[in-house]
């Protein structure tokens, strides 16, 4: 029998040296108790259910989906800002010579390994009212990682968050200002500058644009992509918005209530989708042309989105999928299929419709 270290080196051997993450197997569940004082689990909410999939070096991969189905659960189970219930999240790092490290599982990292890896993984939180700390100066929230992780003197950090502040586009005379002193999309930038402060690799943008206007998202997205390529940074983007998704992401995979229905390279998922569910949302994304508008058929979905505290049998689409069958898709759960190269469905009915 193969023992836990031999499983791990092993899984850790057949990740590719160009692949930066890679989650196998991901389950976050909610408990649900009930009673004063002896609490008892009756059940479980299942936020997210069995999920696998990777991000290459240098990417961007948008994870998108309606309200509740698991996006930002996902991430911050596999930045393990929550306890996974089971799963692996593998993260392989690079060294400054270019040459990769061995992989880590985050998910069962103990305490001192994963002190270590937060200085390569970093996030962005969405609300930037509520992630930054009112009674802290600028300097002081952008350099508050550095000091937790013990990295230059005094001087040191305060030359350091200058720098930062430039490069997300403020002042850097503006280090002793509070935050309410700011707008949404500054407050935004200053919150990216925190996450660049210890130079991670990987990063997590958990609906980074969503809280700001619409003037303001375009400026914030058009950084995050200047500073990639800058820095070679890795992306996680968490969104519900399809047409940010486009402007930014490699690669996007779509979820439903907790499980992964569509995953692909970007054009191919909006120009050749193949789950219904990927066809409605793409089909509710208006388009610049009047004419083109005009013409187009909405997919409306009928129905409530199930509870993911007592998901449907079979595929978890089933209850509002206008191709559904009785019998199998109420019964079978479709696995998640490559049915063309690096283009991932999980349906039993797959079909390539133009809805754009």
């Amino acid at each position: 029998m193969m023992t836990d270290t031999a499983h791990q080196d092993e899984v850790a051997t057949k990740i590719p040296e160009d692949v930066i993450l890679r989650v196998n197997h991901l389950v976050k569940e909610f408990p649900i108790s009930r009673g004063v004082f002896f609490k008892k689990q009756v059940g479980a909410v299942q936020a997210v259910s069995d999920i696998s999939f990777q991000v290459k070096r240098g990417e961007t991969l948008g994870l998108v989906g309606e309200s509740g189905c698991g996006k930002s659960t996902t991430a911050r189970s596999v930045l393990r800002l929550l306890e996974p219930t089971s799963g692996e999240v593998w993260f392989r790092g690079a060294r400054d010579d270019g040459s990769v490290d061995d992989a880590v599982d985050v998910a069962s990292a103990d305490r001192e390994v994963l002190r270590a890896l937060r200085r390569e993984l970093q996030i962005v939180f969405q609300d930037p009212y509520a992630s930054l700390n009112p009674r802290m100066t600028v300097a002081s929230i952008v350099a508050e990682p550095m000091m937790v992780h013990g990295t230059g003197s005094q001087g040191d950090r305060l030359e350091r968050v200058k720098n930062l502040l430039e490069v997300v586009g403020l002042s850097p005379e503006h280090t002793n200002r509070y935050p309410h002193e700011f707008s949404g999309g500054q407050r935004q930038r200053i919150g990216v500058a925190r996450a660049l402060a210890l130079n991670p690799q990987f990063m997590v943008l958990d609906e980074p644009v969503s809280a700001l206007d619409v003037s303001i998202q375009a400026q914030v997205l058009n950084l995050m992509q200047d500073l990639q390529d800058e820095f070679g940074l890795t992306y996680l983007f968490i969104a519900h918005d399809l047409s940010v998704v486009r402007h930014i992401s490699d690669r996007v995979a779509v979820m439903y209530l907790g499980k992964i229905a569509e995953m692909t390279d970007r054009d191919t998922l909006y120009d050749r989708p193949m789950h219904p569910y990927t066809h409605a949302l793409l089909s509710a994304v208006p388009i610049p042309d009047p004419t083109i508008e005009v013409s187009r058929k909405r997919i409306i979905l009928e129905g409530d989105i199930p509870s993911p505290s007592n998901p449907p049998s079979g595929c978890r689409f089933n209850t509002r999928c206008p191709k559904a069958e009785t019998g199998k898709c109420d019964v079978d759960e479709p696995p998640l299929t490559e049915l063309e190269p690096g283009h991932w469905v999980a349906c039993h009915f797959p079909e390539v419709v133009q809805v754009v």
